[in-house]
């Protein structure tokens, strides 16, 4: 149990930007615990937004309170996901030979295209946001959806191959197990027993990854950390527009 304890906390350090005063060991169990914990993770950030939007719901008028809970999901995250979403996108944008846009993707400075993917992802997460909040949605949508975007980084790490045996996906993935997947998905099968239309968002989830998966194999031949972020937050906006398409027809 001390090692479980161990990779939830490297999962908290790894994935968000709350604090744990706490040296932990990186060893093959503590690291496959820690992807374990990947969607338990996500349910933590998504109870901080769900529980922010409670609180602030009658204080705030909806647009203030959506672009509060967005600069808020940024916060929590330090960003880390968005970077791997601009790299991919200047990767992409160049249209260059493969070993080209791998040394763009690696490239710290942004450029045009990375900056456009990450303006238009925002504006879209804080419309969706902001129509959701209008519709009243039930906050568990709000909460479950961090986590189920962090489960699919566990599901492409565990069925797609890294394009390098090199960097943070590589190292992540040498010690992961199908098992691990399943492991992961314990905390999300036990919110389907009160959000309606938990089922829905998983096969949309899993329809996105297959899309995702396949489009970054075919661009770079495999899959790697930026790779992997950039499914996080394309995985959420994708969430949020299957939950509000669903709210709207199913409970309107």
């Amino acid at each position: 149990m001390k090692e479980a304890g161990y990779g939830l906390l490297l999962a908290i350090q790894f994935l968000t930007r709350l604090p744990v005063p706490v040296e932990c060991p990186w060893t093959p169990t503590t690291s496959r615990w820690a992807l374990r914990c990947y969607p338990l993770v996500g349910l933590l950030l998504g109870a901080i937004l769900a529980g922010a939007a409670a609180l602030l719901r009658e204080v705030f008028p909806v647009p203030l309170l959506a672009l509060a809970l967005l600069s808020l999901w940024v916060a929590l995250s330090g960003g880390l996901h968005l970077d791997g979403l601009m790299d991919v996108a200047d990767a992409l944008g160049s249209n260059a030979p493969l070993e080209r846009r791998w040394a763009i993707m690696k490239d710290p400075q942004v450029g045009s295209f990375g900056m456009l993917a990450l303006i238009f992802l925002l504006a879209w997460k804080g419309a969706l946001l902001w129509a959701l909040l209008e519709a009243d949605v039930d906050l568990m949508v709000v909460m479950v959806i961090p986590a189920m975007g962090r489960f699919g980084a566990v599901l492409l790490l565990c069925l797609a191959p890294c394009a390098r045996r090199e960097g943070l996906a590589w190292a992540w993935q040498r010690h992961l197990e199908h098992r691990d997947l399943l492991l992961s998905a314990v905390p999300l099968l036990l919110i389907a027993w009160w959000l309606t239309g938990w089922l829905v968002l998983m096969a949309a989830l899993l329809i996105f990854l297959l899309g995702h998966g396949l489009a970054m194999t075919r661009a770079f031949r495999g899959i790697n950390g930026d790779i992997v972020g950039a499914g996080i937050e394309g995985g959420e906006v994708w969430l949020l527009l299957i939950a509000w398409i669903w709210w709207s027809s199913a409970m309107g």
